[in-house]
């Protein structure tokens, strides 16, 4: 049986995947699966393909054409000359990001424009020199040949600042792809290789069969999920089944030996909360914000549609190859994976007064992320040949944990409370041990066991100088899970979206009051709560044998007072 399937916009799908190794194929307005499997259903579920971002250059290309989307061009106030004066130091930072970053590329770039840029100037002075003798008394050919120089001189003028804009865009573009420094303490490396700095607590001690959250949330009837996680994809030479609890692979025909196949178990990564978990969600959001308040910060709510050129500001590719970000087709508008975006957007294009700082922010919004590339792999099973050629091979789902994902560890909407600061150059080392805290403190209350580790360099996202993550124990996953991260982006941020300070002048000099050279301020940004994890880690740590899950209790009155969930059949 085939079933055909209507999308909004087909996914991209990189041409590097294109060839007949791998069971995809690019594919215009409709998807037609056939469906096979070892159970006999009697019918299948669609499988929606979501609405994103195009990520093959192809296809973004025709994007912009065929919607007459025209990005609006931004620049960068990046300091060319420092990149070139510490090329060494900034090449090594590139490898050691593991970035593919073309500073070589960006420093030929430079030296061609600044050659143009000085054959603008020299032309400009000719055709000023030109027009200065014009304005005296001149014999007729005298003043003719004046007016044939100075033609020639516009007419080559123009053709240079037209090459001149086009170096600039594309020293621009290429540029915008180099990461921040890198804080001298963050060990170099992928991360496996990131440190450890605290270690709160110790696994709790549960003397009964563990259940994982959506075991859990099953039986006490406060999660639900898209029954479209049970999807199978398949090639011509193999058929995988994807059910709850299993993974079925069987190869069916000719193959290769030595050759890799893989398969891809999807789930919706959508979910519904119910009855207590819509109670748990808001007494966390809450709780949170009356936590982080308490310190000083300002709450917000954010927009959670923004222009795609603020994400861009921000560190962020709404158009890159695995994009995290969802695009709106037709416009150049984006949903928000974080409120660090939106919260960054408040002071574009400004210069804050010395004493405004620190501007401390603690926003909570909707986040929306496609969970594709390096995050996505956690959906992808690769498995040799050698193990599947003839034979099925049945593998528990507890075993699978490095490749899947499932449940709310990874989804594709979800509320988060995002801390943001905004700081003076010499003060955002000291504010970013002040986030951690704040979220060390927040998952202490809650009498969670977690580590704090300081990411490896390869770990860290193109704006951070620094970043701290915070991975608590989740003992249905049996694992440590990310709940958290706090970054220092340094100036990175702020270079892009144009926020300046202006010190405060000392009394004895002579600038005038308020005119003194301004700086770019620091940005940085943590998670306080990302709901989801944080029920995950709840849901798991603090259920009982009679499956129960008892209530925190800093959260209880959030609740209205309920000290425990019950299972829906009690």
């Amino acid at each position: 049986m085939a079933t055909t399937m209507h999308t909004m916009k087909l996914v991209a799908i990189p041409a590097s995947l294109s060839s007949s190794r791998f069971m995809f194929r690019p594919i215009s307005k409709t998807l037609s699966l056939g469906l096979i499997s070892r159970h006999n259903y009697s019918q299948k579920l669609p499988f929606p393909l979501l609405a994103r971002a195009l990520s093959s250059p192809a296809l973004q290309t025709a994007e912009t054409t065929d919607n007459k989307v025209v990005k609006q061009q931004w620049k960068a106030a990046i300091d060319f000359k420092w990149i070139r004066d510490n090329k060494e130091a900034v090449s090594a930072n590139i490898i050691n990001r593991n970035s593919n970053a073309n500073l070589e590329l960006v420093l030929q770039l430079y030296e061609k424009m600044l050659n143009v840029q000085k054959e603008v100037e020299r032309l400009r002075e000719e055709r000023n020199a030109v027009a200065n003798k014009m304005k005296g008394k001149l014999e007729p050919s005298e003043r003719q040949k004046l007016i044939e120089e100075g033609k020639n001189l516009k007419e080559g003028l123009m053709t240079l600042e037209e090459d001149l804009v086009k170096l600039t865009d594309e020293l621009q573009q290429e540029a915008q792809c180099i990461p921040n420094m890198t804080h001298p303490d963050v060990p170099i490396g992928g991360e496996d290789c990131s440190t450890i700095r605290k270690m709160v607590g110790s696994p709790c001690e549960l003397n009964f069969p563990v259940k994982d959250h959506l075991q859990l949330g099953k039986e006490l009837d406060i999660l639900e999920f898209d029954a479209a996680a049970e999807v199978p994809i398949l090639s011509n030479t193999c058929h995988c089944s994807a059910v709850l609890m299993h993974v079925h692979v069987t190869i069916t025909g000719p193959a290769e030996i030595g050759k890799v196949y893989y398969f891809i178990v999807s789930g919706s990564k959508f979910y519904y909360l119910k009855n207590e978990a819509v109670m748990l969600e808001m007494a966390l959001v809450n709780w949170t914000l009356s936590e982080v308040m308490n310190r000083g910060f300002t709450p917000l709510t954010t927009p959670e549609l923004v222009r795609s050129s603020v994400v861009e500001k921000c560190g962020f590719q709404p158009r890159g190859t695995n994009t995290q970000v969802y695009s709106i087709d037709g416009s150049d508008q984006c949903l928000i994976g974080t409120a660090e975006i939106p919260v960054g957007g408040i002071h574009m294009d400004s210069i804050l007064a010395e004493s405004s700082l620190p501007l401390k922010y603690v926003a909570f919004s909707h986040c929306f992320r496609t969970e594709a590339g390096a995050a996505g792999t956690a959906t992808r099973l690769y498995l040799p040949l050698h193990e599947l050629l003839y034979k099925e091979v049945s593998v528990l789902y507890g075993n699978l944990m490095e490749f899947l994902s499932r449940g709310l560890y990874r989804v594709h909407q979800f509320s988060k409370v995002e801390m943001f600061i905004l700081s003076r150059p010499e003060d955002s080392n000291s504010y970013h041990e002040e986030l951690i805290g704040i979220e060390e403190d927040i998952f202490s209350s809650l009498g969670l066991h977690y580590k704090t580790l300081d990411m490896a360099t390869e770990d860290l996202g193109a704006p951070a100088y620094r970043k701290f993550d915070v991975e608590a124990w989740m003992p249905g996953l049996g694992r440590y899970g990310e709940i958290s991260s706090a970054s220092n982006c340094t100036d990175y941020q702020s270079r892009r979206l144009g926020i300046r300070y202006r010190p405060a002048q000392p009394s004895s000099t002579n600038s005038k009051k308020g005119k003194g050279p301004t700086q770019f301020v620091h940005t940085l940004n943590a998670t306080a709560c990302a709901v989801p994890r944080m029920i995950i880690c709840l849901l798991e740590n603090y259920q009982q044998e009679d499956g129960s899950v008892i209530i925190p209790q800093p959260l209880r009155p959030f609740m209205g007072g309920l000290e425990r969930i019950f299972p829906r059949s009690r």
